[in-house]
């Protein structure tokens, strides 16, 4: 038991890290866009980018989650020709969906301009994005094959590479392409992402086929399972892209409502799509970037939680969920507070621009709810609410799109910032609800969230006085840094001084990765 949560820690390190360096490498780069394209073309390409979320969606068929389902509870019964024939079969049909997906968006792609988008200039980025769907759909299924076989750092090392040569593409193609205008800049952006899904689709399925030698060969006897199999896969898959492409289609009209509410509000559109590339295209990449550390688990939990149902182990499903819980939130309290205190500083170093600080500052309490959704949706699909866990996302989608028929044409921009509130609140506190009553676990609100609070609120004021008593002014990258460290080092220390983590927690992780003995004499199951 202490050698799987050791492993489970160890690939969590490895996801955080590749993450870390990917959304960190990502922000420079959306840093470099926006002020190399603008903020017009930052918010035609967020558009772009809602589109392509559900045709991704379609294209994908929440096939990830299937695969690492399937090959899962096959290895959790111990069965590894069972676990090869899965993964050969989800290949075949998201092979099948992601081609039908890339049809759709290539023809579809001037109807979608015209009557969704309300500009012309979005035809050509979609057709080129559509040529991306298949490999993005293969991938997505080799993916959740690497997450099940828990062999996810030689996968994560190749993201890397890929994003790497997505941006020297790119950066090549907005040098020649930047200074004809928005669509120009739109192009450069979509091609240089379609050219490294390729790249990426041929270094994933290489990995895979060498990783697939350590579960065996298939038995000759595969194909009498095999209806058996595409019966069990569609059974998971299915209910989700149904909940999953009503969402998306939800979310990608709200996100094409937003610029026109704003326009309607008394903005041109270029300064509609000038606000909405700030707010959703530059702010909250910022406030999303630390999430990769929670992602990373989220990822993780779900074959972990799948085995515990598989084998009826209700005790270590107890146990990891409230751990998942309570490190999600002091992490993400620690990064709201940070944020909080640090907005202005940011928005001004990363973008030079106050509008961007700002949305920064207001979205910065919003954190810890945003953060624990994911870790709390992973461990919901894990235990096969995958559908609750759905049907909940298309209810915050389709009161997000509420708010943009009738808040922002009234309010504008602030209109969405409140309906960010409203959906993500929403959101999270009925998953959360559901992940309980599931798990089982006894929330303890002042060790998991009042303490954190406290612990921030007190490292960042303890942060302020001493750089007020520094010798030099608070301004620039490395005054920045070391702003940002002291506030992490006085929270963690602050964090063990009150008891928060040290005890229970201190022991899991130090155990998980260090010592199987200290893990099984001292730890404390969660009653």
């Amino acid at each position: 038991m202490a050698s799987k949560t050791r492993k489970f820690f160890l690939n969590a390190i490895s996801l955080t890290l590749t993450a870390l360096i990917m959304r960190g490498v990502a922000v420079i780069f959306n840093v470099y866009v926006s002020n190399r394209a603008g903020s017009e073309a930052m918010g035609l390409y967020s558009l772009l980018g809602s589109v392509y979320g559900f045709s991704i969606t379609l294209a994908a068929a929440g096939i990830n989650l299937g695969t690492t389902r399937l090959i899962s509870d096959a290895l959790g019964l111990g069965d590894s020709m069972l676990a090869r024939r899965s993964a050969r079969r989800a290949l075949i049909c998201c092979t099948v969906t992601g081609a039908i997906a890339t049809l759709l968006l290539f023809f579809g792609a001037p109807l979608i301009a015209d009557l969704l988008l309300g500009d012309a200039r979005a035809v050509t980025p979609l057709r080129i994005l559509s040529f991306s769907l298949l490999p993005v759909a293969i991938c997505s299924c080799l993916s959740g094959y690497f997450t099940a076989v828990r062999r996810v750092r030689v996968n994560a090392a190749f993201q890397i590479v890929v994003q790497l040569c997505k941006i020297a593409i790119t950066v090549g193609l907005l040098a020649l392409l930047v200074d004809k205008g928005t669509e120009e800049a739109c192009i450069a952006l979509v091609l240089g992402g379609t050219l490294a899904e390729f790249i990426s689709l041929a270094i994933t399925y290489v990995l895979y086929r060498i990783d697939l030698k350590n579960l065996g060969k298939a038995s000759p006897s595969a194909s009498v399972e095999g209806g058996g199999l595409t019966k069990k896969l569609l059974g998971i898959t299915l209910p989700v892209t149904f909940s999953a492409c009503i969402r998306s289609a939800l979310s990608m009209f709200q996100h094409a409502l937003i610029p026109k509410g704003l326009k309607a509000s008394g903005q041109s559109w270029a300064a509609a799509l000038s606000s909405y590339g700030a707010l959703h295209g530059m702010a909250l990449p910022v406030v999303l970037f630390p999430s990769a550390f929670v992602s990373a688990f989220a990822g993780l939990l779900i074959p972990e939680i799948s085995e515990c149902c598989v084998q009826n182990n209700n005790e270590r499903l107890k146990r990891v969920s409230y751990r998942a819980l309570t490190l999600s939130l002091i992490f993400s309290v620690g990064v709201a507070g940070i944020m909080l205190f640090f907005s202005n500083e940011l928005g001004m170093l990363i973008y030079h621009n106050e509008e961007t600080a700002l949305y920064i500052r207001v979205l910065a309490p919003l954190i810890p709810v945003m953060y624990i959704d994911g870790a709390v949706d992973a461990i919901l699909k894990g235990t096969g609410h995958q559908v609750y866990s759905m049907n909940v996302n298309i209810a915050d989608t389709l009161t997000a799109c509420i708010f943009a028929l009738t808040l922002i044409p009234m309010i504008g921009i602030w209109g969405y910032v409140i309906s960010i509130y409203a959906t993500e609140i929403l959101n999270t506190s009925l998953s959360l609800g559901k992940m309980i009553s599931v798990s089982r676990i006894k929330p303890r609100v002042i060790h998991q969230v009042a303490m954190p609070i406290i612990c921030i609120v007190g490292a960042t004021n303890a942060t302020k006085l001493m750089l007020i008593a520094l010798p030099w002014n608070f301004s620039g990258i490395f005054e920045l840094v070391f702003g940002i460290l002291l506030t992490l080092v006085l929270y963690v220390g602050l964090l063990i001084l009150t008891r928060t983590i040290g005890t229970d927690e201190g022991e899991f992780l130090y155990a998980s990765l260090l010592s199987e003995k200290r893990y099984d004499r001292k730890f404390r199951p969660i009653q």
